[in-house]
């Protein structure tokens, strides 16, 4: 009896290894694109950042942790981190509130709502692209349809006046871009809203509470694991962004450094200027330091404002 149960479970372990086989074989192209991709380019950049590789020198010297003793003393990069933090503070909360009132308004049960959620999608699928930057530096420039407009109604002086060349303005039309894309995060919203139960809104209206009271008080409790997600991904994406103020200011992130913002001055530092591939690398690793912290940030917070039913 007991060698025909070790029989058994030998022919159940042979037939769990060759599961075993057939799972790594269909898993294998994606641990090979983890790899080439994702991993070993990041230990890659890691080592660097502490040399001084150039693209420009065969030669590789390890520097240690000079890179980031450097980076304190580097006034654009410090000017670049105030830049990009405003860009982010801004623009990323009111993305999401724009988001969530089109989300709020389309589940209403409103007709063609199909055809209204795909026309508000669009600007996500669109607006990192270099097309609507060039866009966006016509629309806003001299004589663009905004400063003409505007012209028009006597807001401003004349049509000649160019927001992407001003300091005062050039950051404020990234960050229009930027909310602009708004559509990810409003699909999210609104099959979040749609897995809201309606007999919470039907007992508070026997109850006597308006409108205004059910969204604060029933909506935006429900919502807040989704907003909560949102937020966490919009962050680490502002954070990245880079094509809107490359092709507003031309690559230069001017005027006088107003759209410098980190992934900008990076690029600048690694490809576009010095090449200084070591230096850019601790640049890289200093920015997921910045992403670590803000995430963590709304981690340690979430527990104050983000509710779940059990």
């Amino acid at each position: 009896m007991s060698a025909l149960m070790e029989l058994r479970n030998l022919k159940k372990g042979k037939q769990e290894h060759r599961d075993n086989k057939v799972a790594y074989l269909f898993l294998l192209p994606w641990i090979l694109g983890l790899l080439a991709i994702t991993a070993i380019p990041l230990v890659t950049s890691l080592v660097l950042s502490f040399t001084n590789y150039r693209l420009t020198r065969r030669t590789i010297s390890f520097v240690g942790i000079q890179n980031y003793i450097d980076m304190f003393h580097d006034p654009v990069l410090w000017k670049s981190v105030r830049v990009t933090l405003e860009y982010v503070i801004i623009a990323t909360p009111l993305q999401l509130a724009i988001a969530l009132l089109i989300a709020v308004l389309m589940n209403q049960g409103m007709k063609g709502l199909a055809f209204y959620r795909s026309v508000f999608y669009l600007p996500s699928l669109m607006g990192a692209s270099v097309a609507i930057a060039l866009l966006w530096t016509k629309i806003f420039g001299a004589q663009g349809m905004v400063p003409t407009i505007l012209a028009a109604l006597g807001l401003i002086s004349t049509a000649n006046y160019s927001f992407v060349g001003d300091p005062k303005t050039a950051l404020m039309t990234i960050m229009i871009l930027h909310i602009w894309t708004f559509g990810a995060p409003m699909i999210i919203f609104l099959a979040g809203l749609r897995q809201i139960p309606t007999m919470y809104y039907e007992a508070a209206s026997v109850d006597g509470a308006n409108k205004w009271t059910q969204f604060w008080r029933i909506t935006m409790p429900l919502l807040s694991p989704i907003i909560f997600f949102n937020l966490v991904l919009q962050l680490i994406g502002a954070f990245q962004s880079f094509t809107q103020a490359y092709i507003v200011s031309s690559g230069t992130g001017g005027p006088v450094d107003s759209t410098m913002l980190y992934s900008l001055y990076l690029y600048q530092i690694g490809f576009n200027q010095s090449f200084k591939m070591g230096y850019a690398s601790a640049m890289a690793w200093l920015l997921v330091v910045f992403i670590v912290i803000f995430t963590a940030a709304a981690f340690a917070t979430s527990k104050y404002w983000v509710f779940y039913e059990d």
